[in-house]
């Protein structure tokens, strides 16, 4: 294995692809872009005084840590944030403003992120 790669994977992960089952289920995931590993993972966890966090997202790319389980909770609040993103052009500087100011618990897109993916595993349609 080359050096060169293996830094890059270290740095950017691994692009992957969700399950067809999940896909089937979930149509809506094939909105976004996965992939597992990478350091936006240790970056989001060193930020709230972890080693990892289960997942980041950045635009329409979302990063899974690599023992991340493939559950429809966080695959759904992933793609939240890949819904918040698209929607607002300030979402990034928001995001962490609120965090700052709220909590990350608390942040009032974490929590409609939480609250989007319960009403989509739960069988309420999504409101996007």
């Amino acid at each position: 294995m080359r050096v060169g790669s293996t830094l890059w994977r270290m740095l950017v992960g691994v692009r992957m692809e969700l399950p067809s089952p999940l896909l089937e289920r979930y149509p809506e995931l094939a909105q976004a872009r996965w992939r597992r590993g990478g350091l936006p993972v240790r970056i989001g966890g060193w930020c709230l005084g972890r080693a990892s966090v289960s997942g980041i997202t950045l635009g329409r790319t979302v990063w899974l840590a690599p023992r991340a389980p493939l559950a429809p909770e966080l695959l759904l609040h992933e793609l939240r944030h890949v819904h918040q993103f698209a929607s607002d052009r300030a979402f990034p500087l928001r995001y962490v403003w609120r965090s700052l100011r709220h909590g990350y618990l608390r942040n009032p897109y974490e929590a409609d992120a939480r609250r989007y993916a319960a009403s989509r595993v739960d069988g309420v349609p999504p409101s996007v």
